[in-house]
């Protein structure tokens, strides 16, 4: 059977462009690789932060935004330096979803059933000049809900296309080829794996039982990233960084382990800036994992004291929340790959959180008597764990 468009990869972007195309009368083939208990992909366990520019809640908290001063930041962070060849295309993407974030974003979400937590968190704020890397403003918008939340919308719509039949939705399906005819894609073979019952997160299976071959008059790729794929991140480890570093935790599942970029690249795809990656550097092991090497980002406040292996302080900007590639830099400077974070009990109850939906249940759950009880002494009962639990990781 022929399609109309087949999207390869069953995270949020993939369910996005599958409802979207399903909505518009499009006959839809969805392929992942790994079980149906896994739909939504990495993006389930995220804090569900999102970028939003002059939205209510930031006019609500008195700051002031605006796309130019957003497209600023974003040409600070990006650093594109490669204008007519590898960030040709980058600059257009980043320009129109800047622009994406300062008109109907929010009020397309909002249609969607997603609401926002009324507090805009100010993630990477750089520290340096105005053209430099950095968020002016606060602009992380935490979804009520977290991760799941954004992820939840998006999944009803396919749901609802798949009892229709606009969409047809094939999990345990490994893309490893795309299929090429008179130079286009069009189609995708590769492999249907056994079974599996996992539960999400949790490593499946990559025993084969079948193959397949589907054709369509276009091909999404929404596969995600290679954070997953810590021998893939050393392989493309940015040279101005050094070697990277022996050690290293893991915020997604095994799953999401680059492959499919391997797949287009073949196929006659480009692949550009696959140095230009993020490594967040407050990581600690998760005393109760997931998959393998599970890490959880931590969120200090200011007071925090960040030493050096060797115990000496880091130097501005390097504070967390600041510049996370700048910091990066800075502990592969001292020769070690991990740093210190100092801090009192009185401080973490004040100001210290974990990063992830599962490690914020009240947000993720909704419930607004859970999130209330924020103010009650003592901290919350994910970082009360990982205070009893946990051991510090690089």
């Amino acid at each position: 059977m022929k399609y109309d468009a087949i999207v390869v990869g069953a995270g949020l972007a993939g369910l996005v462009a599958a409802a979207e195309l399903a909505d518009a009368n499009k006959r839809v083939l969805l392929l992942d690789q790994e079980p149906e208990s896994s739909m939504g992909g990495q993006a389930w366990w995220s804090f569900g932060g999102l970028f939003l520019v002059d939205s209510p809640e930031q006019r609500r908290m008195g700051i002031k935004d605006s796309p130019e001063l957003a497209w600023q930041d974003w040409q600070g962070a990006a650093g594109f330096d490669k204008h007519e060849d590898e960030d040709y295309w980058g600059m257009k993407w980043a320009r129109a979803y800047v622009d994406f974030a300062a008109g109907e974003k929010r009020e397309w979400l909002a249609k969607q059933g997603v609401k926002f937590f009324p507090v805009v968190g100010w993630a990477e704020r750089g520290g340096y000049l105005a053209e430099e890397h950095g968020n002016s403003v606060p602009r992380f918008h935490i979804v009520w809900g977290t991760g799941p939340g954004i992820v939840k919308p998006f999944e009803n719509r396919v749901r609802e296309s798949m009892k229709r039949g606009t969409i047809i939705y094939q999990p345990r399906h490994q893309v490893t080829e795309l299929l090429c005819s008179q130079g286009m894609i069009v189609g995708v073979s590769g492999n249907i794996l056994v079974e599996s019952q996992v539960n999400r997160g949790e490593a499946s299976s990559r025993d084969i039982k079948d193959q397949f071959a589907y054709y369509a008059q276009a091909i999404i790729i929404t596969s995600g990233g290679i954070g997953g794929n810590i021998d893939l991140i050393k392989e493309n480890w940015p040279q101005r960084l050094g070697n990277p570093p022996k050690n290293m935790i893991s915020g997604v599942p095994a799953h999401v382990d680059g492959k499919m970029l391997h797949v287009t690249e073949k196929a006659g795809g480009r692949i550009v800036n696959r140095d230009r990656m993020w490594h967040y550097t407050e990581g600690i092991k998760n005393w109760n994992p997931i998959w393998h090497k599970h890490g959880i980002r931590i969120l200090p406040g200011p007071s925090s004291i960040w030493l050096d292996a060797t115990g000496k302080r880091f130097p501005a900007p390097n504070f967390p929340g600041f510049d996370t590639l700048g910091t990066l830099e800075a502990i592969q400077a001292t020769g070690y790959d991990y740093s210190w974070f100092i801090l009192t009990e009185k401080i973490i109850e004040k100001e210290f959180a974990l990063s992830g939906s599962e490690q914020n249940p009240d947000l993720t759950e909704k419930s607004i008597k859970k999130v209330l009880s924020r103010i009650l002494p003592g901290p919350t009962a994910p970082v009360k764990a990982f205070m009893e639990k946990a051991k510090i990781s690089s």
